[in-house]
């Protein structure tokens, strides 16, 4: 064939828009705001949905998953400490707002002065907005990750400056991941709190908390707050093993606890707008109702389980339950949990596409 023909030179030319189309990514987190705004760092506090490994470097705690199966599908296939299989929620958001591809934990002895400029967590799963809540759990209390963060402000002065440590925390975006432990490991789960407070009164103890806490980071130059609500949690595949009364057979929610996860995100708005100030933006993330739409419509999604983890039974298998030993499922984009409590990758991914408005709209007030 003539290497002048133009029927040649049209072929070429199309193949190589074809090779640059599909170079490019392919999932929305990876198109992100890198040249578009200046957020400095991304800082994460709370429980297991955030936590990406700061457990493994707790010496008594079995609340722990960096080892297999976990992380079957992070890259290189390692078990870093996040409860999934892959990534967390907090990772696509860091990916998508052009900070970094990952947030590593706080507790990682290795991370360089760079990665901790970009931001940490410093989320340790089985954590509450309860001081009892990590006590029961052996983990680290949100009281306690706040200390971390003054503890990395001292290291982060010492690296670069007070100046511009101070501007990474002006800008940069704090989000608070918690509630859950609250309810299904410590008011139903521990007789304790339920001979103090019905479940009402403890709704308002752990909203008092979280206006602890902001106001607590907001002292400490947070500008750009991020508080998750709970999903439905009467959902859960534990939860529903272990407080249905069809925990085998016909397994579906308890609307009971799915209920108080409702109401306590209802009170968790009217607390955040109450706090709102010149100084301090506070916003909303809502993963309830991508949650919801997910567990009413699973096929829309592509799922074929909603109720059952893909590690072992998936009724009970969770941390240490979870292991080498346990079977798995072929295909974890299918189930909706990963293990008896936490979500996949996949679903991780669709919850932060339910939460891309709200980033967009933090970012943008940046």
């Amino acid at each position: 064939m003539n290497m002048n023909s133009p029927f040649l030179l049209l072929l070429i030319q199309l193949c190589v828009l074809i090779f640059i189309s599909n170079a490019q990514p392919q999932t929305s987190a990876n198109q992100n705001y890198s040249n578009h705004h200046s957020i400095s760092a991304i800082f994460v506090f709370g429980d297991s949905t955030v936590d990406p490994g700061n457990n493994n470097y707790l010496r008594y705690s079995t609340v722990k998953s960096n080892f297999p199966p976990y992380g079957k599908d992070f890259v290189n296939h390692i078990p870093t400490g996040r409860f999934t299989n892959g990534r967390l929620v907090t990772d696509f958001i860091a990916s998508y707002v052009g900070v970094k591809d990952y947030i590593p934990p706080y507790l990682d002895p290795t991370l360089s002065t760079e990665e901790l400029a970009t931001g940490v967590s410093f989320a340790s799963a089985g954590s509450g907005l309860d001081p009892l809540t990590a006590t029961i759990s052996d983990v680290i209390s949100v009281e306690k990750q706040m200390e971390y963060f003054r503890e990395y402000k001292t290291r982060l002065e010492d690296a670069i400056g007070k100046e511009r440590t101070k501007m990474v925390i002006k800008k940069a975006v704090f989000i608070v991941s918690a509630g859950t432990n609250d309810f299904m490991v410590n008011y139903f789960g521990a007789p304790i709190r339920r001979q103090t407070y019905t479940i009402s009164t403890y709704e308002q103890f752990l909203m008092q908390n979280i206006q602890y806490l902001i106001q607590d980071l907001s002292n400490e130059g947070a500008r750009n707050i991020v508080i998750v609500g709970v999903p439905p949690i009467g959902c859960l595949p534990a939860v529903i093993t272990f407080f249905s009364q069809e925990a085998f057979n016909g397994r579906k929610c308890i609307e009971r606890y799915s209920s108080i996860a409702r109401d306590y995100n209802g009170m968790l708005q009217t607390k955040l707008k109450d706090m709102q100030n010149s100084k301090t933006k506070i916003s909303y993330a809502d993963v309830y109702k991508s949650f919801s739409d997910i567990l009413q419509s699973p096929d829309k999604f592509g799922f074929d389980d909603v109720n059952t983890g893909c590690c072992g039974t998936g009724y009970i298998e969770t941390a240490l339950m979870c292991n080498q030993k346990s079977t798995i499922c072929n295909d974890a984009s299918k189930f909706v949990f990963w293990d008896s409590i936490h979500p996949t990758e996949r679903t991780y991914y669709i919850l932060f596409e339910g939460l891309r408005s709200t980033i967009d709209f933090v970012v943008k007030e940046l």
